[in-house]
C-alpha cells in the first residue's frame, strides 16, 4: 500500500445514510407505528365487545380483518418519502387549506351592511408571513426572535487531494460543531441573464483602445448571446440563515453570529458576506420567485416610504 493510498483511507470515514430514521422498538416497528396499530387495536376490541351480541361473528371479522389491513397499511407504508399517515394529514391540512391569501384581515374589515351573497364564496384568508420586518442592517424579524443571512460560494471537493478534502471536512465539521442556535443552510439555482452581459459587453466595444481588444470583446458578446438563446443558464446560490434564540442577549445576536459564519466558512476557499438590508430583501424575492425577470429600479428599501409622482393642481402655476 502506497502513501497516497493510505491518504486516502485515512481521509475516509464511513457514515450511515439513515441517519435521521427513527428507532425500531419490536417487531422491526417505530413507536410511531405501534402507537397505530395499538390503538386500532383497542378500537377492534371494543367495537367486538360492543357488536358480538348483535352481529354475525362473520361480519365482524371480515370487517376487522378489512379495518385492519388499512391501518396496517397506513402504519407502515410511505408516500413521496414520508410516513402515510403524515402524507395523509398533510393532505387533509391541504384540502381544508384556503386557496387565496390576503395580506388584509378580509373577515373582520368587511362592513355589516355589507349582504352575504346567496352562493358559497370562498373570502380569501389572512396571510400570516412569519417575517415582520427587515432592518438597515439586514437582520430579519420573526416576532420574538431574529435572523440574518450569510451568502457564499461553493467549493469542488473532487478537484481537491485527499488531505486537502480532510481538511475542509475538518472546518465544515466545527463550525457546525460550534452550532448553538437554529441554522439553515439553502442551495439553489437561478437563472443567469446573459443577455444584458452580452449587451453591456457590446456597448463598451466602442470604447475599446486597440482594435484587436475591440474584436475579442464583440466575439465575447456573440458566445454569451448565443450561449443565452441555446441554453438555459444557471448559477448556483448558497445562502446560510443564522438564527438568534429568543433568551440571547443583544439587539444584533444573530448579526454577529452571521459574521462568526461568515468568517469560519472563509477557512474553506470560499468567498462569503453578511448580506445587508437590500441584498437580504432581493434574496428573500428571488426565493419565492426565482424566474421573476429583476426590476429596472431596484426593490424598495425595508421601511422606505413610497410616493407616487405630484400634479400639478389645475389654474395653478408653479413656483
Amino acid at each position: 500500500m502506497n502513501a497516497d493510498t493510505q491518504a486516502n483511507e485515512a481521509g475516509r470515514a464511513r457514515m450511515p445514510a439513515d441517519v435521521d430514521a427513527p428507532d425500531k422498538v419490536a417487531y422491526g416497528l417505530t413507536f410511531r407505528q405501534l402507537a397505530i396499530l395499538a390503538v386500532a387495536a383497542l378500537g377492534l376490541y371494543g367495537a367486538w365487545r360492543g357488536l358480538h351480541t348483535i352481529v354475525p361473528a362473520p361480519v365482524l371479522l371480515g370487517a376487522a380483518v378489512i379495518v385492519g389491513g388499512l391501518v396496517f397499511g397506513v402504519a407502515v407504508g410511505r408516500r413521496d418519502g414520508l410516513p402515510l399517515d403524515v402524507w395523509l394529514l398533510a393532505a387533509v391540512r391541504h384540502a381544508r387549506a384556503p386557496r387565496a391569501l390576503s395580506t388584509t384581515d378580509t373577515a373582520s374589515m368587511t362592513p355589516d351592511w355589507v349582504q352575504t351573497p346567496a352562493s358559497r364564496v370562498m373570502v380569501p384568508a389572512p396571510l400570516r408571513l412569519p417575517a415582520d420586518a427587515i432592518d438597515d442592517g439586514g437582520e430579519i424579524h420573526l416576532g420574538g426572535t431574529r435572523a440574518a443571512v450569510v451568502a457564499a460560494t461553493s467549493v469542488n471537493l473532487a478537484l481537491r487531494t485527499a488531505g486537502e478534502q480532510a481538511a475542509l471536512v475538518e472546518v465544515f465539521g466545527r463550525w457546525l460543531n460550534s452550532l448553538s442556535t437554529p441554522t439553515q443552510i439553502v442551495v439553489s439555482a437561478q437563472p443567469v441573464d446573459l443577455r444584458s452581459a452580452a449587451h453591456a459587453v457590446t456597448q463598451a466595444v466602442e470604447q475599446m483602445a486597440h482594435p484587436a481588444l475591440a474584436d475579442a470583446a464583440a466575439d465575447h458578446a456573440r458566445f454569451l448571446d448565443d450561449l443565452a438563446t441555446r441554453r438555459d443558464p444557471l448559477r448556483r446560490q448558497v445562502l446560510i440563515v443564522s438564527r438568534a434564540t429568543a433568551g440571547e442577549r443583544g439587539e444584533h445576536a444573530a448579526r454577529r453570529s452571521a459574521d462568526d459564519t461568515a468568517r469560519t466558512l472563509s477557512g474553506l476557499g470560499v468567498t462569503t458576506r453578511a448580506l445587508d438590508a437590500a441584498a437580504v430583501t432581493a434574496a428573500i424575492a428571488a426565493a419565492a420567485d426565482p424566474y421573476r425577470p429583476s426590476r429596472p429600479g431596484g426593490l424598495a428599501a425595508p421601511d422606505a416610504v413610497i410616493t407616487g409622482p405630484t400634479t400639478p393642481r389645475p389654474g395653478k402655476g408653479s413656483r
